[in-house]
């Protein structure tokens, strides 16, 4: 029996001592940490040294000692290790086991300087950064791997807002965007995200779009004139992907419905008291002619009891500024938590949609739909902020190679994601490793240490393991 097919019979038995005790014959827990990475790579997309073999490399060949798929992988490390500086790859991931892990993947001398990085991908295209993340979630999508959640059964939710990823006293660039506020003026740079979430906490990068001043414009650049331009991008890779749009209050406007609808999107914009006057006022005057619009759900979260009032209309007419003519539905979801002490607290949340909203979906698309909305804020935004990725910080001067740490910032979060919440991980790991930040950590120890015989990382190609989710997947 060949090597390869040992190590897959003996992760995929459900021995208990097989499971819990090693990866491959008798592998240390660091080996059987990288495995699991270099596997759920390879299983769901392509082999690592393959992973971004549609970036075009602009340098003379004859001069090159890094491969593409070297230096990008390495930067994508770098997030996931939570190392959040370039500086640090030379301290901590350069010789050693490393060293000999990117001999075998990359026939790479040893693990490039973070200096090396930014060099080489201030002559890259972003946009084929983006493509390629557009190319993992393609990749889920077609395997299948995300079908339980969709909405309905039908849609794939993408919760689109935006968030800044730098602010200063000073100007850091001529693209920076300027607020004023007491006299003092604050740049800063920001970014509008689209990420497809889940219940259950996914927020899979999706698409970027930099809100940047070009210069070309008196008015400075804005996160409403970034979601016209997303949209378009998006719907140029994803042309027939059923979407949910659920968006932030900002972008409750007669414009974004009517993208929306010439992409085919369906949409849950936030509905806020000020937003859209006359909605609001046909919503509150014909909910009292529909009593039989309405509907109360209890639940337990956790300990805490929760329930749930809904109440929606259908069918209101409502004409924007540019006089086009929209119909939409209103859906409202009033909510009462009780805490430890029996305190009661209330809040209510509303959408406009052009979803026809009815007894049987009204539940569903509150909180499967517009509700997973903050889930781009936490799982997303502050995750990446406040967790091992670094999103505030400024990995290059260069506008290109900066936007392309951050694309690849976006990789290493859908990477880490895939890691943490498959059941090879589980299976390997039943205790679990805590916090996200002790996986980078881990993580990082095992790329220092771990032994990798010559060979094995190439075994772990001809592997035939299932990864699941959830329950329902397949």
């Amino acid at each position: 029996m060949s090597t390869a097919s040992a190590a897959n019979r003996s992760l995929d038995t459900t021995d208990s001592h097989t499971l819990h005790g090693s990866f491959v014959g008798d592998m240390e827990e660091q080996e059987r940490l990288l495995g699991i990475l270099f596997y759920t790579v390879t299983h769901f997309f392509c082999d690592i040294s393959k992973m971004f073999f549609r970036i075009t490399d602009p340098r003379n060949p004859k001069k090159v000692t890094y491969s593409v798929n070297a230096l990008a992988f390495t930067a994508v490390l770098m997030f996931m290790c939570g190392l959040k500086a370039r500086r640090r790859i030379g301290f901590l991931l350069r010789g050693g086991r490393c060293a000999d892990q990117f001999r075998e993947f990359f026939q790479a001398p040893n693990c490039p300087h973070g200096d090396t990085l930014n060099d080489a991908f201030a002559l890259m295209d972003p946009a084929e950064f983006q493509s390629l993340v557009c190319w993992l979630v393609y990749c889920l999508i077609r395997k299948k791997v995300l079908y339980p959640y969709r909405l309905l059964d039908r849609y794939f939710v993408i919760a689109i807002d935006g968030t800044w990823t730098l602010k200063r006293k000073k100007r850091h660039c001529a693209k920076c965007l300027t607020q004023k506020k007491n006299g003092n003026t604050t740049y800063y740079h920001m970014v509008l995200e689209a990420k497809l979430v889940t219940p259950d906490g996914f927020a899979i990068p999706l698409f970027t779009e930099f809100v940047e001043n070009t210069g070309n414009d008196s008015k400075q650049d804005c996160e409403l004139k970034a979601f016209y331009r997303m949209a378009k991008k998006i719907y140029a890779y994803f042309p027939r992907l059923p979407i949910v749009a659920t968006i932030d209050g900002l972008f409750a406007s007669g414009p974004v419905f009517r993208v929306c609808k010439e992409n085919g999107w369906k949409f849950m914009v936030v509905l806020k008291d000020g937003g859209l006057p006359t909605v609001n006022q046909e919503f509150e005057s014909l909910s009292l002619l529909q009593p039989e619009n309405r509907l109360r759900y209890r639940w337990l979260d956790g300990k805490t009891g929760v329930e749930q009032r809904f109440r929606w209309v259908n069918v209101i007419q409502y004409t924007d500024t540019e006089k086009t003519e929209h119909t939409v539905d209103v859906i409202e979801c009033r909510e009462t938590r009780e805490d430890a002490t029996g305190v009661a607290s209330t809040k209510t949340h509303r959408w406009v949609t052009n979803m026809s909203v009815s007894q049987r979906n009204a539940v569903r698309l509150a909180n499967d739909g517009g509700r997973l909305r903050w889930k781009v804020e936490n799982e997303g935004f502050n995750v990446q902020k406040n967790g091992v990725y670094g999103l505030t910080h400024v990995y290059s001067k260069n506008d290109k190679s900066a936007k392309i740490f951050h694309h690849l910032m976006q990789i290493a979060h859908l990477l880490m994601q895939l890691l943490i919440k498959g059941s090879l991980m589980r299976r390997c790991f039943p205790g679990g490793m805590g916090s996200v930040k002790n996986v980078a950590f881990r993580l990082l120890e095992a790329l220092r240490n771990a032994h990798m015989p010559g060979g094995v990382l190439h075994w772990i190609t001809q592997w035939r393991l299932q990864i699941r989710f959830c329950p329902d997947t397949s």
